[in-house]
C-alpha cells in the first residue's frame, strides 16, 4: 500500500479514535485543538514515512505526535488563559506512550464514550449527526455538507450548536456513567443508521451511493458491537441489518445509474459479507427483545438468500412488513407490504392494500406514492391513471439518479405493453 493511500486509510478508519482519545486526556473544551492537532500529525506522517517508512504501530506514532502537539499549543497560549496553569501542570507530568505501546483497546474505548456523549437527548438527531461526522469520522463541514445535502452554512450552525452545548457541560469522557450511555443506546442506533442510509439511498442530486458512510457506519457499529454497554442483540440486529444491504451495493449501481432489485446481477453480491450479516442475525436472536432491526435484517436476509428475484419468499416479507408496523409504525412499511403482497398475490391483491390503508396526506403527495400506484396499475392494466400517477412521481423526483431509476422502471410497461 502506497504511502498516501495507507495514511489516507489510517485517516478514515482511526481518526476519530484519535480525537476521541486527546479529548478524554485535554478536555471536551479542547476539542478544536484535539482535531487540529490529529491533522496535524496525519500531515507529519505524510511528510515523514516516504522517507523513512511507516512505524510498527501507527496509531502509536500518530496519538504520540498529535499529543505533543496539543501539549506545545497549550504551552504557547499559556500566558493568555491563566485558568490552563493547573492543567498545563498535570499535562507535563502526565506521561505519553511510547510509539510501540499499543493503544486500540484505549482508542476504542474513548471513541464510543465520544459517540455516546454526542448522542446527548437534549441535542437534535440532526445536529448529533453532523458532530459524529465532524468529530468521530474526520469529514470537513464542506464534505457534511455534500454528503447530507444540506448548505454548508446549516452544516456549521449544527456543528456549532452541538459542540458548545457540549462543551457547557463540562463532560469528561471517564465522567459518563453506564447507566448514562445505556439510556442512550437507541439514539447511537439511530445516529449509526442514519449514517448508512444516506449512503446507500443518498438524497444528494449527484450521489446516489455514498461507500465511505456506508463503511462508517459499519465501522462504528463494529466499534460498538465490541463493547460492553453497547455488545446487545439490537447493536447485532442492526449490525446485520447494514452488512446485508451493504453486501448488495456493487450490483445496485452500473453507468446507466441506480439498478432495480429484480434486475441486479446476483453474482456480484458480497458473499463474504452475506456470512458476516447472517451471523450477526443469529447472535441478536439471543435476547428477549425484538427492535425494528431484527426485522428489517430479517427482511434482507430473505432477499440475500433467494436464488432469484422471483423465487423470493414473499410471504415472508410480507410478514415482516406486517410486524413492522406494528412495533415501528410508519406508512412506508404499508407501501412496502402493498409491493410485496403484489409479488406474492398479484398486483390486484397489492392495490387493495393501498385503498384500505390511511396514508398522510404528505406521502399521499409524495413521489413514493405516485411511483408504487403507477406501478400496480400499470400491471393491473389501468393504464390511464397509471400513466397520471407515473408523470406525477417523475416530476417530484427529488434527485436524477432517483428519476432515471423511476423511467427505466415505469417505461417498461409502455414498452412489454403490460
Amino acid at each position: 500500500m502506497k504511502i498516501d493511500a495507507h495514511v489516507e486509510h489510517l485517516f478514515r478508519h482511526e481518526y476519530g479514535q484519535l480525537v476521541a482519545l486527546l479529548v478524554r486526556r485535554l478536555g471536551m473544551q479542547h476539542l478544536d485543538m484535539a482535531n487540529d492537532a490529529v491533522q496535524w500529525a496525519m500531515a507529519q506522517a505524510l511528510e515523514h514515512w516516504p522517507k523513512t517508512k511507516p512505524p510498527t504501530t501507527p496509531s502509536a506514532w500518530l496519538y504520540q505526535v498529535a499529543y505533543r502537539h496539543a501539549l506545545s499549543e497549550i504551552r504557547g497560549n499559556q500566558l493568555k488563559l491563566q485558568k490552563l496553569t493547573r492543567l498545563h501542570e498535570q499535562l507535563d507530568h502526565a506521561s505519553t506512550p511510547p510509539e510501540d505501546m499499543p493503544l486500540s483497546g484505549e482508542l476504542n474505548d474513548a471513541l464510543l464514550r465520544m459517540l455516546f456523549i454526542s448522542c446527548d437527548e437534549d441535542l437534535a438527531l440532526e445536529s448529533q449527526l453532523v458532530f459524529t461526522l465532524k468529530s468521530l469520522c474526520g469529514f470537513s463541514i464542506e464534505e457534511i455538507a455534500y454528503r447530507l445535502f444540506i448548505s454548508e452554512a446549516n452544516t456549521y450552525k449544527r456543528y456549532s450548536r452541538a459542540k458548545h452545548y457540549l462543551q457547557a457541560q463540562k463532560i469528561e469522557l471517564d465522567g459518563v456513567d453506564v447507566s448514562t450511555m445505556a439510556s442512550r443506546l437507541s439514539a447511537v442506533h439511530r445516529v449509526i443508521y442514519l449514517m448508512f442510509t444516506e449512503g446507500y439511498l443518498s438524497s444528494h442530486k449527484d450521489l446516489a451511493i455514498r461507500h465511505d458512510l456506508c463503511e462508517e457506519a459499519i465501522r462504528l457499529g463494529q466499534a460498538l458491537a465490541k463493547s460492553t454497554i453497547g455488545g446487545s442483540p439490537e447493536t447485532d440486529a442492526l449490525l446485520a441489518l447494514m452488512l446485508l444491504n451493504f453486501s448488495r451495493i456493487q450490483a445496485r449501481q452500473n453507468a446507466q445509474g441506480l439498478v432495480l432489485l429484480q434486475e441486479q446481477n446476483r453474482t456480484l453480491w458480497d458473499q463474504q459479507i452475506i456470512r458476516q450479516g447472517l451471523a450477526y442475525l443469529q447472535r441478536s436472536a439471543s435476547g428477549e427483545s425484538l427492535s425494528r432491526y431484527h426485522v428489517e435484517a430479517g427482511i434482507a436476509a430473505e432477499h440475500c438468500l433467494a436464488p432469484s428475484y422471483q423465487q423470493t419468499d414473499w410471504q415472508k416479507v410480507v410478514q415482516g412488513y406486517q410486524l413492522l408496523e406494528q412495533i415501528a409504525p410508519s406508512p412506508f412499511h404499508i407501501l412496502n407490504r402493498a409491493i410485496a403482497i403484489a409479488e406474492w398475490q398479484g398486483a390486484a391483491e397489492g392495490l387493495r392494500v393501498l385503498n384500505a390503508a390511511n396514508f398522510p396526506v404528505w406521502l399521499e403527495r409524495s413521489y413514493h406514492w405516485f411511483a408504487v400506484l403507477a406501478d400496480l396499475q400499470y400491471r393491473c392494466g389501468e393504464i390511464g391513471q397509471a400513466t397520471n400517477n407515473a408523470e406525477l412521481a417523475l416530476a417530484q423526483a427529488p434527485t436524477e439518479n432517483t428519476k432515471q431509476l423511476l423511467l427505466k422502471r415505469l417505461s417498461a410497461y409502455n414498452t412489454n405493453g403490460d
